[in-house]
């Protein structure tokens, strides 16, 4: 599989020229929601150097979740302007072990499907821990069984600082910082970057300032991501990247 594809997952959130409703009702929910993005960056991998817009929605019950993801190139770099590029589906479980309320966990599968390119499709099955205490750590661990048969694992910790700023009841601003560090098996770097051993991948950092106004949350936000192994910078064409946007997300 290419080293250069189409998606962004754990990416950072950003814009939007759209967001419409959701619903909930006995415990289930529905939501929607775009992001404007200035780059397309995924586990590091930059995927399109220039403005995207990635909408999704998703729906959940009881700790079951699925969502499907876009990804639309708005500036014609690698197909026709405003054509989507990829689509993604998603479905977890997640839930904290009986007896206690620190340790949760979460298992899923995610279906890439690439609408110009070869390999068309391929699909990840996923295994991951986070802790309820400062900076939530969580490690997740990712594995293609299709195109690529290799591990991707990622650590991550984050804060958000709850209200920094509220006008009313139902309109106030918070603030959130995050980092991750990405680790790929020998099968996985060799299928994205040519490189046949285990290494380090990425180190990204993300801050927001998401703020709700009713329904609606708005997030603008930045990002920067840098490849961290000297082989796999060097089968990058950009190891580094700093990009930014803002997006919105309406649910009830």
């Amino acid at each position: 599989m290419r080293s250069v594809r189409v998606l962004s997952c754990v990416a950072v959130l950003l814009s939007v020229p759209v967001a419409a409703g959701a619903k909930e009702d006995d415990g289930v929910s529905v939501s929607v929601a775009a992001d404007l993005f200035g780059k397309y960056v995924w586990r590091g991998q930059n995927i399109i150097d220039d403005w995207v817009v990635q909408p999704s929605v998703s729906a959940g019950y009881k700790g079951l979740s699925g969502s499907i993801w876009g990804n639309m190139d708005l500036t014609g770099q690698t197909i026709d302007d405003g054509e989507f590029t990829e689509v993604d589906y998603s479905a977890d479980y997640s839930n904290t072990f009986p007896g206690q309320d620190v340790l949760g966990y979460s298992v899923g599968v995610i279906h890439y499907d690439f609408l110009h390119t070869q390999p068309d499709a391929t699909s990840e099955v996923y295994a991951g821990l986070t802790a309820s205490v400062p900076l939530s750590p969580t490690i997740r661990a990712y594995y293609d069984f299709d195109e690529i048969d290799g591990t991707y694992v990622q650590l991550s910790i984050g804060h958000t600082i709850e209200k920094i700023t509220q006008w009313r009841r139902d309109c106030y601003c918070d603030a959130q910082v995050g980092a991750s560090l990405g680790y790929g098996t020998a099968r996985c770097n060799n299928g994205y970057f040519g490189v046949d051993e285990g290494a380090l991948n990425d180190l990204t950092l993300t801050a927001g300032l998401p703020f709700c106004i009713g329904k609606w949350t708005i997030r603008p936000s930045i990002a920067y991501s840098t490849m961290i192994d000297h082989d796999i910078r060097a089968a990058t064409a950009r190891s580094d990247n700093f990009w930014g946007g803002v997006g919105a997300s309406y649910s009830f």
